[in-house]
Order: structure tokens, then sequence, then C-alpha cells
């Protein structure tokens, strides 16, 4: 019997469903084991991370075999649609490995253009933000609720996010910096959250840099049908990663590119 076709956020719903049962049974265990992808430097990667990207992988499979994929665990798969899956099974994972619930489980939909559709997933908290054309949802204990940004219109009321205090080298750094210091409040260390919040209405602004496309590819679509913008520090297209400004309005955007350009 033919399955019946389902949506692109029906299948998204899915691999994020998947990815959920395949990694909280691994969370907070004293008994995990780490694996360091870098000779030089501390990458983690877990069984976790590795068997959801494989579960992930297997609802594609089924629903969208002729899509192709790109994982941070397992590589690129080349399909014939035009299409691809961009997926990021535990962003966060140095999080994960420390028992904060501020990683989550990235999804996107991309075509040569970008993003088209994206899901943030926090597995322990039990939230999910979507993000699409039609859709600009978050999902969790207290129900479900529009995703909307702030209209935070100046940096002096601002509150900024980024995961690392170094950013990335120490030009970048000095970038950052060079935002922090007109802003309300800096905060540190939320991974994938921080977009999520951002795209939630909650906080103004995030930079990053040294970022692969896994990595922000489905917070650009959540926080674009949010409202919010997602450039480089040029102005340009971030979907392909490196240095990325999320920002909640196009007043702020400009405001920070204005001082990211000069690095």
């Amino acid at each position: 019997m033919q399955e019946t076709p389902i949506s692109d956020l029906e299948v998204a719903e899915e691999m994020a469903d998947a990815a959920r049962a395949a990694i909280l049974p691994f969370f907070r265990q004293s008994n995990l084991e780490t694996s360091n992808k870098l000779a030089d430097g501390f990458d983690p990667v877990t069984v976790a991370d590795r068997n959801a990207e494989k579960a992930m992988r297997a609802v594609l499979a089924r629903h969208r075999p002729d899509d192709g994929i790109f994982g941070e665990e397992f590589g690129q798969v080349q399909g014939s649609s035009g299409r691809t899956w961009v997926l990021d099974p535990i962003d966060g994972t140095r999080g994960f490995i420390s028992g904060t619930p501020t990683w989550g489980v990235l999804i996107a939909l991309s075509n040569q253009g970008g993003p088209f559709l994206g899901v943030i997933d926090q597995p322990y908290i039990g939230e999910r933000f979507v993000g699409s054309a039609d859709v600009a949802l978050a999902t969790g204990p207290t129900g479900t609720m529009q995703l909307k940004t702030r209209t935070t219109s100046s940096l002096g009321k601002a509150v900024l996010f980024t995961t690392f205090p170094e950013v990335g080298t120490p030009e970048e750094r000095a970038g950052f910096e060079g935002v922090a210091q007109h802003v309300q409040l800096t905060r540190y260390g939320m991974d994938c959250y921080a977009y999520a919040l951002l795209a939630a209405g909650q906080v103004d602004l995030v930079i990053e840099a040294g970022l692969n496309a896994y990595d922000v590819q489905a917070p650009i679509a959540v926080i674009e049908a949010a409202g919010g913008i997602v450039t480089d520090w040029q102005g340009g297209p971030a979907h392909e990663g490196g240095r990325v400004l999320a920002a909640a309005n196009a007043d702020l955007h400009a405001a920070a590119l204005a001082l990211l350009r000069n690095y």
C-alpha cells in the first residue's frame, strides 16, 4: 500500500520527534561517553548525536528519498530534487554533556536560495520553534504561541547573545565587543536556544562567528518567519555559515551592522 503523502513541515516534525526519542535517554547520564573530533581543541560528539542523525535520516529515506541531506555527523548525500535537508542533531554538544538545556535539534529545508523551513527543538524542555513562509509558532509546556520578534529600536535598549565570550578570532571578538559595549545587556552560552529566544521576542540580537551551515540554517528560517533579519557581518547571505548577525528588526540590524562592517 502506498504511503499517504505528508507535507514538508510534517516531515520535519517527524524528524524532530525521532531525534527527541534518540537523544533523551542519554541526557544527564553519568556514564555518557564523549569523543573529541579535534586533534587541537575540543569539539565533542556523543552516541546521542549520531543516533539522532541516523533517526532523522531514516525518516527522510521513507518520505523524501529524492532530497539531498547535509548533516553534521554523516556528511552530505546528493539528491535529485534541488532541495537539501540540513541537520544538526545536537547543536550545543558542550552544553549537552554539561547537563544544560540550551542545546537543540536543528532541521532546515533549503534550496539554492537558502533555507525556507526551519525547526529548533529542545527535547528536554519540550519546546519546539517552527518557521516557514506560512508558519511561525512555538509549542511547549505552556501551550502554543505565535513567534514574533521584538520592536526594540536602539542598541542601548537591546539584549545581545553569543555562545562563547571569545566569539572567534581576535578580530571577530573585537567586532562583537564593538557592538556589546553599546547594548543594555549581554549574555553568553545559549547555543541555538539564543536564536529561538530571538524569534520568540525575548532578546534582540545574536552575533557569532565560525559557524557551519548546519549551525545556522534552521535559525535563519525560524527568525525570518518571526519577522527578524539574519545576515553575515557585511549584510550578505549567512546560510553557508561564518560570521552571523541575527537581529529582531531592521533598525537594530542596521545599527549593529554599521559597527560590524569595520571588522
